[in-house]
C-alpha cells in the first residue's frame, strides 16, 4: 500500500511532502518520544505521533520514514512543512487519536 492509498482510505489531510506519496509503507510505529522512534522504527514506516516540530523531520529523514501522519487535528509547524516540501516526505493529518487510527492502519496494511 502507498502512502497516497493509506491517505485515501482514511480520508486524511495531506499538508505537504506531496512527492513523496507514491511510497510504499511498510509499517507502522506510534511514539510521542522521538529517541523512541529514532532507535526503533523501521524503514518505510509511517510514524504516527502529535509532535509537529522541525525535528519530527531530522527523525524520518534519518530512518527513511515513509510518511508521518499527525493524529488529532495537530498541524505542522511552518518550517516543518517547509522541511517536509523539501525532502518530499509526506506529513498527513488526522482528528482520530493514536489508538484509534494505529488500529486502522495496522487493519489496512495488514491485507
Amino acid at each position: 500500500m502507498t502512502v497516497q492509498q493509506l491517505s485515501e482510505q482514511l480520508g486524511l489531510t495531506v499538508f505537504g511532502g506531496k512527492e513523496g506519496l507514491a511510497t510504499e509503507i511498510t509499517g507502522g510505529y506510534t511514539s510521542d518520544l522521538l529517541s523512541d522512534v529514532m532507535g526503533f522504527a523501521a524503514a518505510g514506516n509511517v510514524w504516527i505521533t502529535l509532535q509537529t516540530h522541525k525535528n519530527v523531520m531530522a527523525i524520518a529523514s534519518l530512518r527513511e520514514l515513509a510518511a508521518i501522519i499527525l493524529v488529532k487535528d495537530f498541524t505542522p509547524d511552518t518550517d516543518t512543512l517547509e522541511q517536509a516540501n523539501e525532502e518530499g516526505i509526506p506529513i498527513l493529518g488526522s482528528k482520530e487519536q493514536a489508538f484509534e487510527l494505529s488500529a486502522k492502519i495496522y487493519n489496512l496494511i495488514q491485507r
